[in-house]
């Protein structure tokens, strides 16, 4: 019997293998699709997660990002004016394409002998009880639920709350330009926050946040200096439009007797910050400790503590989008206050 099956193989599901193999434990991946799988991303890491994938041992190539800037839509660049710049003071990101990342934790994991079976878990097939969970034929101490935005694991267990809040979708598209910033650029326009990530000498990503349902073209004209940027570079599109959403995703609880939930399965605020694979590397840590030490109920309190920082940022951050005059001021307030502006982008970084 494995000491933990994790249902996904995506950067969530092989941290939590990676880490639970560094500390003894006999596990394995289940995995239906090859690797890489893409998927709509902004694709910037911040200095944290770089420091969390290290310490996996994991060193994905990518473009080294030395901060955070805001830009009104309409234009304006650097401190004050239209524009907020904040410098991270403990380290660097890294901005990586999704499927540069997947691939390095892939070989990461296979360097550490662990197994990635190609089957896909049917969560009606999942059982547990007071010493075990099995799942399509395999039987393990604990499972791991890693499958995902929209968990069908966290939903066949009933952890899903309804949220009566407007939704809101991601859209990315890469583009073949030289990167023009080594910080990760986000504009703001009325309805939306364009997200520019330097990925590479020729590459740059451009992923649009959003409550409306429109195509990528579409919402991307609602940024006319972005896009007149893209255009002065005589840039083309290299990918793909992909989309995620809806992105909020409230959960009751992360731990279910012998089934805990990891990265986006385990609860979703919003893309806006930008820590999304950090928070899941953090968690799959914490996981890992609690299901070493036989507690998963101390993963519950855990996931709680480490996320609440983000949690609460990204929660007033949506809010305040949510309210036009509100949302109005964002960029003008980070200009006026750049110490707290430089604090909270540090405090998350």
């Amino acid at each position: 019997m494995l000491d933990l099956l994790i249902v996904g193989g995506g950067p969530a599901g092989l941290a939590t293998a990676i880490h639970a193999v560094r500390a003894g434990l006999d596990v394995a991946v289940a995995e239906p699709r090859p690797t890489p799988v893409d998927k709509a991303c902004g694709e910037g890491l911040m200095p944290g997660a770089v420091r969390a994938l290290d310490a996996l041992g994991v060193t994905p190539k990518g473009h080294v990002l030395h901060g955070i800037r805001y830009l009104d839509a309409a234009g304006g660049s650097g401190q004050g004016g239209n524009g907020a710049e904040a410098a991270f003071r403990h380290g660097n990101g890294l901005g990586v394409r999704r499927t540069v990342l997947h691939e390095a934790l892939a070989l990461r994991a296979a360097e550490l002998g662990v197994p990635v079976r190609p089957f896909r878990v049917d969560p009606r097939s999942v059982r547990q009880d007071g010493e075990k969970v099995t799942a399509g034929g395999v039987a393990a101490r604990y499972l791991v639920a890693a499958d995902g935005l929209h968990s069908p694991l966290r939903r066949s267990l009933g952890l899903d709350l309804p949220d009566p809040r407007p939704s809101r979708y991601g859209l990315r598209r890469h583009f073949a330009v030289p990167p023009w910033t080594d910080h990760v650029e986000v504009h703001w326009s009325a309805r939306a926050e364009a997200y520019v990530t330097p990925l590479g000498p020729e590459l740059l990503g451009v992923a649009v946040l959003t409550g409306d349902r429109a195509p990528f073209d579409e919402q991307l004209a609602r940024f006319p200096a972005l896009c007149a940027r893209l255009a002065e570079q005589a840039s083309h599109a290299a990918t793909a439009v992909r989309g995620a959403g809806p992105l909020r995703q409230r959960v009751r609880a992360r731990v279910a007797g012998r089934i805990l939930l990891v990265g986006d399965a385990a609860g979703y605020v919003d893309a806006l910050t930008g820590e999304g694979v950090s928070l899941a590397l953090t968690g799959a840590a914490h996981l890992v400790r609690c299901v070493r030490e036989d507690r998963p109920a101390a993963y519950e309190r855990a996931w709680s503590r480490a996320s609440r920082r983000h949690r609460l940022l990204t929660h007033t951050l949506v809010r305040a989008r949510a309210h036009p005059a509100l949302a109005r001021r964002i960029v003008p307030t980070a200009a006026r206050l750049p110490a707290v502006f430089t604090l909270l982008v540090n405090g998350l970084a």
